[in-house]
């Protein structure tokens, strides 16, 4: 799907092997130190090296967005965002569009084409996804008309079922 002249695309995959896209997103805890899911793939993935740039760059609050080299993987880049989590940082909505948003302007900033995010906060962190899809997707195309430089954005989710439900979600939100 276009928005504006950028691609929108939602897969199922692996984050760590999106080896056409300039940069990757990660799902980071506030120490940047790797930890499980998405956080920990990537961090196994690049290497030790990730480890020590993004420590360095600790202790960031939910919302909030850095970038460090992608060593191993595939990529440019990677961009750490801490999204909130569910119940404990409020207001979630908010917190969770700023990790997008803050990711997207870094990619922007950094004058690269293409990113691809997972589903920021909803695995051990427990947002709930259909919900987490809505912000991500308002939050993206509300931000695609201050993006010169990028040119696909791609959604990337491990499983079957929460492929689908984002699919549809991107869906419904471009219709409304």
């Amino acid at each position: 799907m276009k928005v504006s002249g950028v691609e929108i695309q939602v897969v199922q995959g692996d984050i760590t092997r999106q080896e056409d896209m300039a940069v990757i997103v990660n799902a980071a805890n506030s120490s940047l130190r790797g930890g499980g899911g998405v956080d920990g793939a990537i961090h196994r993935a690049a290497g030790p090296e990730l480890k020590k740039e993004s420590s360095a760059l600790a202790p960031i609050g939910p919302g909030q967005a850095v970038i460090t080299g992608a060593y191993r993987l595939p990529n440019r880049y990677v961009i750490h965002c801490v999204g909130p989590v569910y119940g404990v940082h409020k207001p979630e909505d908010e917190l969770l569009a700023s990790c997008y948003r803050n990711a997207l302007r870094l990619a922007e900033k950094q004058q690269l084409d293409s990113i691809a995010f997972p589903a920021i906060s909803t695995g051990v962190y427990g947002y709930p996804m259909r919900e987490a899809a809505q912000v991500m997707f308002k939050t993206i195309i509300e931000v695609i008309p201050e993006l010169k430089h990028i040119k696909k954005i791609r959604i990337v989710l491990f499983d079957h079922p929460a492929y689908e439900l984002h699919r549809q979600a991107l869906e419904a939100c471009h219709t409304e």
